[in-house]
């Protein structure tokens, strides 16, 4: 079966950290572009952060940039989010999703991915 599993999210307080982790499993993650989205109560889903499937071009919503980073591990299948400075607004569900051939137009397009997490709460208040 093929699937993403997120994890990491929890609840922190204003200015904390967490990092979230996603897993893919029966399939590999190295010819796959993968993002991050998150999705709060009313909300549509939007884009966070995006990793090239090599790890060398990574890109970021405005609303992240300088807070968070976005990394992978290939040879353990994995893909974080480094999460700093996190705010209340950061509150959401957050999804890991695998993409092939994406840039900067359509990584952060819903329709663009193959593959989706069922998601990971995080949220921060204090």
């Amino acid at each position: 079966q093929l699937q993403l599993v997120e994890s990491g999210g929890g609840s922190v307080q204003p200015g904390g950290s967490l990092r979230l982790s996603c897993a893919a499993s029966g399939f590999t993650l190295d010819y796959y572009d993968i993002s991050w989205f998150r999705q709060a109560p009313g909300e549509e889903r939007e884009g966070v952060s995006c990793i090239s499937s090599s790890g060398g071009s990574n890109m970021y919503a405005d609303a992240v940039k300088g807070r968070f980073t976005i990394s992978r591990d290939n040879a353990k299948n994995m893909v974080y989010l480094q999460m700093n400075s996190l705010k209340p607004e950061d509150t959401a569900v957050y999804y890991c999703a695998a993409g092939r051939h994406l840039d900067g137009s359509s990584w952060y397009l819903w329709g663009s991915y193959d593959y989706w997490g069922q998601g990971t709460q995080v949220t921060v208040s204090s």
